[in-house]
C-alpha cells in the first residue's frame, strides 16, 4: 500500500471535483509534502487535526476556476524505489511541471536539490 500515491490522488480528485478541502492520514512525511506543496503554491493551507487517528487537512487552491495540479505520478514506489544523484535530477519547467525529491535535507523541488546539490529519492511529478 502506497500512502502517499493515496494522498496525491486524494488531492487531484478532490480539485477535479471542485472541494475546499480534502483529508488524508496524517504522517510526518506526507506533512512534509503538503507544506512544499504550500510553499510551491498548489495548496492554500495545510492543518494537522489530532485525535485518535490524526489527519491532514489541506485547504486546494484553484486559478482563474481551474486546479492547480492537473496530474500528480508518483515516480518511487515501495516495491521500485528511485534514486537520482545531484546531476541526474531531471529538469522540470515551472509553469509545467515540478519533481519533488526526498533528499537528506529534507523534501525539496527539484531547483531546490540542484543549486544544494544533493541527491534523493524522487517522489514524484506534478503536471499543472
Amino acid at each position: 500500500m502506497d500512502t502517499v500515491a493515496d494522498m496525491l490522488t486524494t488531492l487531484v480528485n478532490a480539485q477535479r471535483v471542485g472541494k475546499e478541502r480534502a483529508a488524508v492520514a496524517h504522517s510526518r512525511f506526507k506533512e512534509q509534502l503538503a507544506r512544499l506543496l504550500q510553499q510551491k503554491g498548489v495548496v492554500a493551507d495545510v492543518r494537522v487535526q489530532s485525535g485518535p487517528q490524526s489527519k491532514l487537512i489541506i485547504t486546494l487552491k484553484y486559478e482563474e476556476g481551474r486546479p492547480r495540479v492537473r496530474q500528480a505520478i508518483r515516480l518511487s514506489k515501495p516495491g521500485r524505489r528511485l534514486y537520482v544523484k545531484s546531476d541526474e535530477i531531471p529538469w522540470g519547467t515551472k509553469s509545467v511541471s515540478t519533481f519533488i525529491i526526498s533528499t537528506s535535507k529534507g523534501l525539496m523541488d527539484e531547483k531546490g536539490a540542484r543549486e544544494a546539490g544533493l541527491g534523493g529519492e524522487l517522489v514524484c511529478e506534478l503536471r499543472r
